[in-house]
């Protein structure tokens, strides 16, 4: 199916259930589930709710118990993977069923196979018709295990994968005695023989043997042994070490004739030493072989082997082999690392163009090895090479946005490893990925500002204010009150703003912090408490004395702090006579940039408003500062480009009542001003519907308002509404001013 097809309607289906179990349910005695009301499932639909709930991870004791109804839910094919259940509820959930296939790989909780084979063989159903049987990576025995009965009570056996258990000598010699078994894997078990797999020599049809590290077998008894399985198409010998071939067990293999000559499927990667001619004898001698495994062998080079025809190989010498072994490799680990290795260096060197699948094959490697460095490591720096530049736009959006999720996840799973950080960095800092692929961008700014304050690398800082910055402008109004709600971020930019600014640093990262926390604090009063809470204020007073020539910094300085004016219950924490005494220095000085006195004037204009907490510092300095208010704001000129934008003019009305000083309204109207002239129509749409016209129009006939506040807002309307102010005008002319 595409990548971006939507989704079938069953699986639509069976996701809703299973997220919505505890409602559909009622809970029995013994806390286990089972629906309300349960219409006869088909068999196969049955298979793939347990699937689904698996894979969701909703599976456990409780939720497994729907499954005891066996005459609703029948289940033939049992997916249990990486789930946690105990061996009392699979017993009454699951082996009641009559199971053709069982996958209980990696299953959690207090069961062993030990328990998994009690409880099937105690259905007769089971232990004649159970044919596949998979339980890599699970223990064999509990400390209160009854060893018996073994694999060899499930007659009915076909496929057997017990790899990465201890398995041992004795238990391969009773999988052996399985009369109907054709395929075995035994790899990573702590068997030390194979001699018993020569009873199966009449049926068996597939072995894999990988990673037996204990096999202490001369080679010439084992070559033996496998040669005398005649009947096998899939041989799998490869080693997990990654070693020399010293003992030259798989030249032997190899150049042995009149053997094995049903085979389809040879995997011997990781013994290296082998040559391209005595692998391309080995073929020839086989016209129907499909598959070879030659990864770390030093083979594959050659034409006949490079894995683009018929016949696939997994190797490291161009992206057809290195795709083959991504695709059969993803469980093992040191295989997985190896061909990432050789991904990399490939697509480092050559222009393989948009690689869709193989890009989905490496998120696969992350998703299954994410607590894996060395793994992520090197997926990472593929992934970046794998998106980078315009091949981002050439994937499939639901599997970039599968990428930017694993990325993350690593960013989380490594947060001390700077090497993999700055490889997801690189591969976040996409225009197209950020702005278009879709992903929980607010979880990614959050990472991404983690790993901001935590590295003092600029090139990796550089990264993060770049990417941060675009994820920021993307965010809802929702998603950007949580983001500036929550204390951890603000704290982290916090911690941005001091790093840098203790050394003087004027850059980007400077920059971003500031404006972030400023964009942050506007019109959000518990994002302002926060900043507060935090010991921001303090912070940023320093910033204003060491930054005291550059304008750019004041500005946000300023921009934030008149953040923190606008909120009338926390202006008390402002009212410092030394901050005010500064801020008034910036709003009258000539040499100041009015982008900077603007701010300036915001602030004190808040903080003299005849409404909030009483002004108990010196009544001559509010006097003071309500004059140069009033003179500044009619020496400013408006500059030609767009100095700021607003949401709302909800912070100006209050400023506007007949009972604030006329410096406190001059600033308010001239913001208006400032931004209508560069914009009218949005802004008069935003002055219509909050009502603000009316607030405006009263200001110029009112004859205790001031002339200078008159005709400004008398400016503002002839903007917003020409042809409608000429009685308005008239007022300002004949009406004295009192």
């Amino acid at each position: 199916m595409d990548e971006d097809s939507p989704l079938a309607l069953a699986d639509i289906c069976l996701a809703w259930v299973s997220r919505n179990l505890e409602t559909l349910c009622t809970v029995c005695e013994d806390g286990s589930l089972q629906f309300y009301s349960c219409p006869v499932f088909p068999q196969e639909l049955s298979d793939l709710l347990l699937h689904a709930m698996t894979d969701m991870g909703v599976l456990d004791d409780r939720t497994v118990g729907v499954f005891r109804n066996v005459e609703r839910l029948r289940l033939k094919r049992a997916w249990l993977h990486s789930s946690c259940l105990s061996a009392d509820a699979f017993r009454q959930a699951l082996c009641m069923h009559r199971l053709q296939e069982l996958n209980a790989s990696c299953l959690g909780g207090d069961i062993t196979v030990s328990d998994i084979l009690h409880g099937l063989s105690s259905n007769k159903d089971c232990r004649q018709g159970l044919q596949r049987l998979t339980v890599i990576g699970m223990n064999l025995l509990s400390a209160a295990s009854d060893p018996s009965p073994r694999f060899s009570a499930l007659r009915g056996l076909r496929c057997l994968c017990v790899a990465w258990t201890q398995l041992d000598d004795s238990g391969l010699e009773d999988i052996c005695s399985l009369p109907l078994l054709e395929s075995l894997d035994i790899s990573g078990t702590s068997v030390t023989d194979l001699a018993p797999l020569r009873s199966l020599r009449a049926g068996l049809r597939s072995l894999t043997v990988h990673g037996l590290r204990k096999l202490a077998m001369p080679a010439a008894d084992l070559l033996s042994v496998l040669t005398s399985l005649e009947l096998l198409r899939h041989l799998d010998v490869s080693n997990s070490r990654l070693v020399a071939d010293r003992e030259g067990l798989v030249r032997q293999l190899l150049e042995r004739t009149g053997t094995l000559e049903e085979l389809v499927s040879l995997d011997v990667s990781g013994w290296r030493g082998v040559s391209d001619a005595t692998v391309q004898a080995f073929v020839e001698a086989r016209p129907g072989m499909r598959f070879l495994g030659l990864l770390a062998t030093g083979a594959g080079g050659s034409n006949f082997l490079s894995g683009e025809g018929c016949l696939k190989v997994t190797g490291e010498h161009n992206l057809a082999q290195v795709n083959e072994a991504l695709r059969r490799y993803v469980e093992r680990k040191s295989f997985l690392q190896e061909v990432l290795r050789h991904l990399h260096i490939l697509i480092s060197e050559l222009d393989v163009g948009p690689q869709p699948e193989v890009l989905k094959l490496v998120c696969s490697a992350m998703q299954k090895h994410s607590d894996s460095a060395s793994v992520q490591l090197v997926a990472t720096a593929c992934v970046f090479n794998l998106t980078s530049l315009e091949l981002a736009q050439e994937m499939p959006l639901s599997l970039l946005g599968n990428v930017v999720r694993q990325v993350l996840a690593a960013m989380k799973n490594f947060p001390s490893n700077e090497q993999i950080q700055k490889n997801c960095l690189f591969s976040l800092c996409s225009d197209y990925v950020l702005q278009v692929v879709p992903f929980n961008r607010y979880e990614t700014a959050r990472q991404v500002i983690m790993s901001l304050a935590s590295y003092d690398n600029e090139t990796l800082q550089r990264i993060c204010v770049a990417v941060v910055s675009l994820l920021v402008s993307k965010l809802g109004v929702e998603e950007l009150a949580q983001f500036g709600g929550d204390e951890m971020i603000v704290k982290q930019l916090l911690s941005i703003v001091q790093q840098r600014a203790s050394v003087g640093a004027v850059d980007s990262v400077l920059n971003f912090a500031l404006t972030t926390l400023w964009n942050l604090t506007d019109e959000r009063p518990y994002t302002c408490l926060l900043f507060l809470q935090c010991q921001g204020l303090e912070l940023y007073m320093e910033v204003l004395e060491t930054y005291i020539f550059e304008p750019s910094t004041q500005k946000k300085v300023l921009g934030l702090l008149n953040n923190l004016a606008e909120v009338e219950d926390l202006r008390g924490a402002l009212l410092d006579e030394e901050l005010l005494e500064y801020v008034v220095s910036v709003l009258s000085s000539p040499a100041v940039a009015v982008e900077v006195s603007y701010f300036a004037g915001g602030v004190l204009a808040n903080l003299t408003s005849s409404r909030g907490p009483a002004w108990d510092l010196d009544t001559q300095l509010r006097d003071t500062i309500l004059q140069e208010l009033h003179a500044s704001v009619l020496s400013w000129t408006p500059p030609d480009h767009v100095m700021v934008s607003y949401r709302s003019f909800q912070p100006f009305y209050p400023l506007l009542h007949h009972s604030q000083a006329s410096g406190v309204q001059l600033w308010a109207l001239w913001g208006i001003h400032l931004v209508c002239r560069h914009d009218v129509s949005q802004y008069s749409r935003i002055l219509t519907v909050e009502g603000g016209l009316d607030t405006i129009r009263a200001l110029t006939s009112d004859p205790h308002t001031h002339r200078d506040v008159q005709q400004l807002a008398l400016n503002i309307l002839t903007l917003v509404e020409p042809g409608a102010t000429s009685t308005a005008e008239e007022s300002v002319r004949e009406e004295p001013c009192v």
